[in-house]
């Protein structure tokens, strides 16, 4: 029944730990720094009743050094520490799929799903060639089907997810449509 971290993930963690206080009986503080940047210190401030708190927009594989000071006026607590280290950033598009070819379209997805996309954009244009057209798809969707092709066509799909930080990645596959009637 120490202060212990759960749920993390590349940038954040859920703190828990023993209900010492009430909401009649004083607040916690809850202070957490990166072990090797101690002066990039954030603090926080949650009532009594609380045994947890999700700690977000932190930094991928790093470790936090977390400190829960319990604010009473009745007794005195000792501060609890935790040290706890974030995950690695996963990366999407880590694979790109193509199935269901026919001669006009073919359905493109692509894993993994995460919560850090904002959008996924779908560039595909034939080979060789330079007309390329673009698919916007939603950060949730994870597959899009592309319409109106050539058949017996080899096409180029590039897929780039943006991310909510603005930093984006793509990944590009190969597509041929089914010759046609």
């Amino acid at each position: 029944n120490r202060l212990h971290a759960v749920d993390i993930t590349s940038s954040s963690f859920r703190l828990m730990w023993p209900e010492l206080l009430s909401q009649e009986t004083g607040y916690y503080t809850i202070e957490y720094a990166p072990t090797d940047y101690p002066a990039r210190k954030r603090t926080k401030q949650v009532s009594g009743a609380h045994t947890s708190l999700l700690l977000s927009n932190l930094a991928p594989e790093t470790t936090y050094e977390v400190a829960l000071i319990p604010e009473s006026n009745i007794h005195y607590f000792p501060p609890q520490t935790t040290r706890v280290t974030t995950l690695a950033e996963e990366i999407t598009p880590a694979q790109v799929f193509i199935s269901e070819s026919g001669p006009h379209s073919f359905h493109v997805s692509w894993g993994p799903a995460l919560d850090s996309v904002l959008s996924y954009q779908i560039l595909y244009g034939p080979l060789p060639g330079n007309s390329v057209k673009l698919l916007e798809v939603d950060g949730k969707s994870n597959s899009t089907v592309v319409e109106n092709l050539a058949p017996n066509t080899t096409y180029l799909v590039t897929v780039t997810a943006t991310y909510r930080s603005g930093k984006e990645k793509s990944l590009s596959a190969k597509a041929c449509t089914q010759e046609g009637e």
